[in-house]
């Protein structure tokens, strides 16, 4: 059984609908929660088969907020990295993710939205990621893609949504299993929000079937792509 190491940055951001994919699929996780009292980052890869670098709400790697544990998730992504296992990250992981691959990010607001993203490339994930999905977004601050990166699919205003570094390494703007439980969990843990959270939180709930949906076909390629299935 393969083990992803699973670093989470509050108690509203978690795997959600992709739990069920990993665990169908006889892939463990292990979550490690560095913002609880006695929580720290593993010093390295020893033990992990793959890395899922989570969302941190309204915390960001360049502005505001600063996610603390920054500098030693920065050190363990790198880790992964140089040893050729996959890197997942979502929201601020997927930041983390660039930065740790030679990118950076930019300096942007705390926003949520839902919308439509499309794809990019036709063969964009092993040819299993849908040509229109739909996502919804919560985060701070924006990416600087590595020179080496993929873009994978981009957003209505051409940004990008998902990309690939290192053949194995994927980065989602969009948490793709997110579900609206969770961005309720970050509401009412943190007291910065974005403007517009009911209208949008209705808007995510008509569109969380569409989702899942799309998670199921999302998921073949991440494990195609990221060699968990072996």
């Amino acid at each position: 059984m393969l083990t992803l190491c699973a670093v989470q940055h509050t108690e509203g951001e978690y795997l959600g609908l992709m739990e069920d994919h990993f665990e169908s699929r006889a892939i463990r996780f292990l979550y490690t929660r560095p913002f609880v009292a006695g929580g720290s980052i593993p010093a390295d890869a020893q033990g992990f088969d793959g890395l899922v670098l989570l969302g941190a709400g309204p915390r960001g790697v360049v502005s505001g907020d600063i996610l603390p544990s920054l500098n030693a998730e920065l050190r363990l992504t790198d880790a992964f990295l140089q040893a050729g296992l996959p890197v997942i990250g979502t929201g601020a992981g997927s930041l983390i993710l660039a930065m740790a691959a030679g990118g950076g990010a930019q300096a942007h607001p705390l926003r949520f939205s839902v919308g439509e993203a499309r794809r990019s490339a036709a063969d964009a994930l092993a040819g299993h990621l849908p040509e229109r999905f739909p996502y919804a977004l919560y985060m701070r601050d924006r990416v600087q893609l590595p020179a080496d990166a993929r873009v994978l699919a981009i957003d209505e205003s051409d940004a990008p949504m998902i990309f690939q570094v290192r053949d194995n390494c994927l980065g989602f703007s969009a948490h793709p299993g997110i579900k609206s439980g969770m961005i309720e969990d970050l509401v009412m843990e943190f007291d910065e929000v974005p403007e517009n959270i009911p209208q949008t939180l209705a808007h995510m709930a008509a569109q969380q079937r569409a989702i899942a949906d799309a998670l199921s076909e999302i998921m073949v390629g991440v494990v195609k792509v990221t060699s968990l299935m072996r």
